[in-house]
């Protein structure tokens, strides 16, 4: 008789530790297991300009594009496109979490650092400098993840 209460003491032990699932738990579980949503794809190019999975954003790399040449000037517009499209998609530069910044000159940092620095004066995301070749007349490409 000893031995059944014993074993069913602890049984009930192992089960009052096992972890509950909370609903935020439950919620969160759901949505990684959904499949992501591509946002904004461009017919014209093999990548779509975001990504949502998970609760994040992720999106693809913005230049500069066309106007002023030189890299504060480019960094300031592809800063602006991503705020642009971080809006568009429910997100904010205060909700950026990541961002890889590809500079074509690493001698250029502190430059485009001036111009990076005023688009994140509190919430300073983790970030990435690399030197590459980038092709083209670009100085500066930037990509980000920000939280959806």
């Amino acid at each position: 008789m000893f031995r059944i209460i014993a074993v069913i003491a602890l049984v009930n032990l192992l089960l009052a530790c096992q972890p509950e699932t909370s609903t935020a738990q439950a919620a969160e579980a759901t949505q990684q297991s959904a499949a992501p949503e591509y946002l904004n794809p461009n017919s014209r190019a093999p990548y779509s300009e975001g990504v949502r999975y998970g609760g994040l954003i992720f999106l693809a790399g913005k230049t500069g594009g066309p106007g002023e040449a030189g890299v504060q000037p480019e960094t300031r517009r592809a800063l602006e496109a991503i705020q642009d499209a971080l809006e568009r998609f429910g997100s904010s530069m205060d909700r950026v979490v990541k961002c890889t910044v590809y500079l074509v000159d690493m001698a250029e940092w502190s430059s485009m650092n001036e111009v990076y620095a005023e688009f994140f004066p509190e919430n300073k995301p983790a970030r990435t400098a690399i030197g590459i070749s980038l092709g083209g007349d670009s100085r500066v490409e930037i990509e980000c993840i920000a939280a959806a």
